[in-house]
């Protein structure tokens, strides 16, 4: 499990955040800060703002002090030196991209990746960047498809939907040798069982729509910059950000030319959702990952069911891996069924389990994987990731554990 900031543990972090710098009337959270625009008395102080000489808030588009407080919770989550929230996941990942990459550059990602990266990188692709997808659960794989023009690696901890576990140490340390950015998704994961820093990424991504925010009620995404890349190595920086420490350079780049420019912003509605569900998010993830750990076993035991992916079971190829790097194994899983069973007929038997494409909500959901969320990619793509025709996504919440357990035999039974 993670740690908290050195002085006092993961979660009395998490809630007393807000309370380490000054909050209006005395309140002990961050109000919301609906304001677009701030006026300054002194023209020269908002020049100065604006010219990254002082801290401030120059226009909303770029940031506001309820984005800013849990822009402070997600670094103390993370242990990094800053983070840039987004309006979304995708729209953090986009960012960081368009931000820190130019033409000629080369991209190696996972070939495990959430459907909607991979879309992502096919249009980076598209655009003039190269890319390639390996088998990112083998360090080998990623150094034999560097090249001199390689500046990022993408991989994510736990990969979505077949939990696939990335060799993260070894491209942490492959990266960190050839000065590569490495980023690493950790939304599967959370920052509570994982932090990417850990196994030397220099970003860190996480959807925090999913298990920080928790209540299935706030898009949100995040970048988080752990200070372990010399940013003065990576040729991409534009001059005009080098006026910070150097290392802030990044995330100042990815904050002024990936959200400024791009417009993902956040809203302060949706950041004080988050940062709620935040406080919680490690007492949730205890319960969640017991439950999800007694649905694969029972999954994994029953004559309807072919497979179970879950890096809980000793079965998982990468077990041992996920049990040395994680604080717990998560609430992802997925299972195959047998010729003959439909998974639709399995999905709409279900009770409690609710039919969703989310995921890290408090309530159990479920997806047929290759009809909805992987249906874009066609057959020979998901044929190459492992993707069956039956594969059902489960996402385990926080209900009764029993209650859990129930509701799938009852549904097999069917």
């Amino acid at each position: 499990m993670s740690e908290g900031n050195g002085k006092h543990g993961f979660t009395t972090s998490i809630l007393h955040s807000d309370r380490a710098s000054p909050i209006e009337h005395g309140a002990i959270i961050k109000p919301l800060h609906v304001s677009v625009a701030y006026g300054y008395e002194d023209a020269r102080e908002l020049a100065a703002v604006f010219q990254g000489r002082k801290p401030g808030y120059a226009y909303g588009r770029q940031g506001n002090p309820t984005s800013a407080a849990l822009e402070a919770k997600v670094t103390r989550m993370e242990d990094g030196v800053a983070t840039v929230t987004f309006a979304t996941g995708m729209a953090a990942i986009g960012a960081a991209m368009l931000a820190l990459l130019r033409a000629g550059d080369h991209v190696v990602a996972s070939a495990f990746l959430f459907g909607n990266s991979v879309s992502l990188l096919n249009t980076l692709a598209a655009h003039g960047t190269a890319v390639s997808f390996v088998d990112a659960t083998d360090a080998g794989n990623v150094a034999r498809a560097l090249t001199p023009q390689t500046r990022i690696v993408f991989v994510e901890t736990i990969a979505n939907p077949r939990t696939q576990v990335a060799d993260l140490a070894g491209i942490g340390a492959l990266c960190a040798e050839r000065g590569i950015v490495c980023i690493v998704d950790n939304t599967m994961t959370s920052p509570w069982l994982f932090r990417p820093k850990r196994t030397q990424a220099s970003l860190v991504v996480n959807a925090l729509t999913k298990y920080v925010g928790g209540h299935g009620n706030a898009l949100a995404g995040s970048i988080t910059d752990t200070g372990l890349f010399d940013w003065t190595r990576y040729p991409n920086i534009a001059d005009s950000y080098k006026t910070a420490a150097p290392a802030l350079w990044g995330i100042t780049q990815i904050r002024k030319k990936g959200l400024r420019d791009w417009g993902g912003t956040l809203a302060p509605e949706q950041a004080h959702h988050i940062a709620a569900g935040a406080e919680t998010l490690a007492l949730r993830m205890a319960r969640i990952c017991t439950s999800a750990q007694a649905v694969a076993e029972f999954l994994a035991g029953h004559p309807k069911v072919r497979a179970v992916h879950y890096p809980g079971l000793a079965t998982h190829p990468q077990h041992a891996r996920a049990k040395a790097l994680f604080g717990g194994f998560s609430g992802l899983l997925a299972f195959e069924l047998i010729d003959g069973v439909d998974c639709f007929d399995v999905l709409n038997r279900l009770a409690i389990v609710v039919s969703s494409s989310n995921l890290g909500d408090n309530r159990t959901l479920a997806i047929p994987v290759a009809h909805t969320i992987f249906w874009e990619m066609g057959a020979q793509r998901r044929a190459e990731m492992g993707i069956a025709d039956s594969l059902i996504r489960v996402s385990v919440g926080i209900e009764d554990t029993a209650d859990l357990v129930a509701d799938f035999a009852q549904a097999l039974a069917g």
